[in-house]
């Protein structure tokens, strides 16, 4: 997918966000500081690393600067609302940094972290699938705890199946 237009990019990655804002309403808050593992994310850590990455790094690289992520602990938000209102607050500023862009400007390149150079639209996509990444994992950490999640499409694989003819 080759992304042209600043505008429309806006508008596919807003629906990858309420995807992922649909998941997030369900985390109890009760369990924002489980992993399934000692020294992996936790369930917290997954949200404010999707926003700290999002803002920190692409926000940054794609307006011609270093990249300023700092990691995603509780330093940066701690509690639901908190957690929340970080995750929040992140996105809307990359949303106005993307806003600025021309659909020019999505031809040029920019820096990754490592001084790679990635013509902004691909970075642009790059982002979207990191969200998706680590929503997935949010997913198997929810499904762990025996949380129930909303399904991605409106249907689980075996209603899909139902509904599927055989052949």
């Amino acid at each position: 997918m080759e992304i042209t237009s600043a505008a429309s990019f806006i508008d596919y990655y807003e629906k990858i966000r309420a995807r992922t804002l649909r998941l997030l309403e369900v985390v109890p808050a009760e369990h924002l500081d489980f992993s399934y593992k000692p020294g992996k994310f936790t369930i917290g850590d997954q949200i404010r690393h999707i926003a700290a990455i999002e803002r920190y790094m692409y926000g940054e690289t794609i307006s011609g600067r270093k990249s300023a992520y700092q990691g995603c602990g509780k330093e940066l938000a701690d509690g639901y609302e908190n957690v929340m209102g970080f995750f929040n607050e992140m996105h809307r500023q990359t949303i106005e940094i993307i806003r600025g862009l021309s659909d020019e400007d999505l031809k040029r390149k920019c820096l990754t972290p490592p001084g790679h150079e990635i013509t902004l639209w691909k970075w642009l996509r790059a982002m979207t699938e990191h969200e998706i990444h680590h929503r997935a994992e949010l997913y198997i950490y929810l499904n762990l705890l025996d949380v129930k999640t909303p399904q991605i499409y409106g249907f689980s694989a075996e209603e899909v199946e139902g509904m599927s003819v055989r052949l």
